[in-house]
């Protein structure tokens, strides 16, 4: 008997599925609310040199002294980096006339003057993160991201050394106590350090959520709740854009975002442990007993297997697993090798997903809209990865993300021209829902490429890649500096490369999920 037939008996998608999925992804909504944070919590306002004091200033209005004082763009926008040295006051008889010479700019030095319209505060008018500290604010999302690339190692391993629930459990707590530490940061390198340690501990919830939840239902429902539980992340980015919205200093919207994590360590407490994984690590009596409260909550009152009989699913293991033993055996090697590069899908994602200004659009709506259009994308995914299966539709997902973003290259900025920024705001959406499409499938596919003993270090694993992905995606703004559209060829070249290597992986559609190694090579 093999446990997709054990579930069938006792139900396999009754109340006590449905309830598992519900709390599990009520409890995934608090990730994206975190992950997508960044845009928020580092957002750089309008802001220019500030300005000494000087007696021959006390005449002039502050357009007339901005307009002696800071240097201006082509366009006519004052410059954000940089000042004269001296008062250019023949400006003042005519403010088209150039400064002197280039000699009398300076970069800023007496700090910076923010705009807080729509920001009362960010980590970068706390710290003066602008201008050549520009790089340390855009490192903070690399260092949260590095955060949850260490935690999917860490997570992956010891979830399935002991269990998914106590890890995810261990994980929210640790999410809570780091959390708020990040928002009574007192100096940016205790922000860098806490967020870092909040990207570690929500990669445990990252990680088990979708994983647990699968593992108690059958494979006719497994699709179903991969894509359900993807689209809480959507609900989570949508609330993302509404709390940001409400709150706009960056330490209370630390703990606005940190604190539902408390009220899921609440609720978490009645899911059950996996029973495949206590089963699959010889602890059937405990299994047993989650069985039949299964059994009895979907109504399979008939259902009567011993713990002996269910003893005889376990197998023993001849070694115990880790890392190492995702690349040991042929097949399970090249799921491993070519699955690493699905680091393109969190490439990408989190390069549109942080890049929410230059679409025709304000940032909050802009996230709205980017957490809206994720539901109807994960809708056609649904249709798409029981119709045409899991590897066509990751492959191609991805590389249309990456041609999407290509587009954006070429269509110009022209905000004169209303098509032009429609245009570009429809692409970009496009792209937006593609790459959310492709997420959502990889979380799904992954899940079904490893057996039960090796799935959180597989998904742990992937993770980790995915998530190198997602502290380098930030960082790639920087290249804006070599050539303005360097950044958006790097997210388009990587997309479509990573995308065409999953043409080398198997296809899982309707096939049970594997309990050991062995039952990976011998399907191949």
């Amino acid at each position: 008997m093999k446990f997709e037939d054990l579930l069938l008996e006792i139900g396999g998608f009754g109340r006590f599925q449905i309830l598992i999925l519900f709390v599990l992804c009520l409890a995934r909504i608090n990730l994206p609310m975190h992950f997508l944070l960044h845009s928020f919590l580092a957002a750089t306002p309008s802001h220019h040199c500030a300005i000494p004091h000087q007696e021959a200033f006390v005449n002039l209005t502050m357009e007339e002294i901005l307009l002696i004082s800071i240097p201006r763009e082509p366009d006519g926008t004052f410059r954000s980096c940089e000042m004269f040295s001296q008062p250019q006051f023949h400006l003042l008889l005519n403010s088209s006339l150039q400064p002197e010479n280039d000699s009398v700019i300076q970069n800023c030095q007496h700090g910076w003057v923010y705009d807080h319209s729509q920001f009362t505060s960010t980590i970068s008018t706390q710290w003066d993160l602008v201008c050549e500290q520009r790089g340390l604010n855009q490192a903070t999302a690399t260092f949260f991201f590095i955060g949850v690339t260490i935690g999917a190692v860490v997570f992956g391993y010891l979830s399935d050394r002991f269990g998914r629930k106590s890890m995810l459990l261990l994980s929210l707590v640790l999410s809570v106590v780091f959390g708020m530490l990040s928002a009574a940061s007192v100096s940016y390198s205790m922000l860098a350090i806490t967020r870092t340690l909040t990207g570690m501990a929500l990669s445990g919830l990252s990680l088990i959520v979708l994983p647990l939840g699968m593992e108690w239902v059958d494979i006719e429902h497994r699709t179903f709740s991969g894509v359900l539980t993807s689209i809480f992340w959507s609900i989570g980015n949508m609330l993302l854009a509404l709390i940001a919205y409400l709150v706009r200093e960056w330490h209370w919207l630390l703990v606005a975002v940190t604190g539902p994590c408390l009220l899921s360590i609440i609720y978490l407490w009645w899911v059950p442990e996996s029973a495949r994984w206590l089963i699959a690590n010889g602890k059937v009596k405990q299994a047993h007993k989650h069985l039949l409260r299964c059994a009895r909550m979907n109504g399979m009152k008939d259902f009567a297997l011993s713990p002996e009989c269910l003893a005889s699913l376990y197998i023993q293991p001849g070694e115990s697993y880790s890392y190492i033993s995702l690349f040991r055996t042929p097949v399970l090697r090249k799921i491993s090798l070519c699955s690493g590069a699905v680091f393109g899908v969190a490439f990408s994602y989190y390069g549109m997903s942080m890049k929410l200004t230059g679409f025709g659009l304000n940032m909050y709506l802009s996230q709205f809209v980017f957490g809206i259009i994720e539901i109807p994308a994960k809708m056609i995914v649904y249709v798409l990865v029981n119709r045409i299966g899991r590897r066509q539709s990751q492959a191609w997902s991805l590389i249309l993300t990456g041609l999407c973003i290509g587009a954006n290259i070429i269509i110009p900025k022209c905000e004169m021209l209303f098509s032009f920024t429609s245009l570009r705001s429809v692409v970009a959406i496009t792209g937006k829902g593609l790459s959310e499409a492709a997420f959502t499938t990889v979380f799904l596919y992954t899940s079904e490429l490893y057996p039960t003993v090796l799935r959180q270090n597989g998904m742990g694993y992937t993770s980790f890649t995915a998530r190198i992905g997602g502290a380098l995606a930030p960082l790639v703004f920087l290249l804006d500096d070599v050539w303005r559209s360097l950044p958006e060829v790097t997210y388009c070249g990587v997309a479509v490369c990573c995308g065409s290597v999953a043409f080398l992986l198997p296809e899982t559609l309707n096939v049970r999920l594997p309990e050991g190694i062995e039952d990976i090579e011998k399907t191949q």
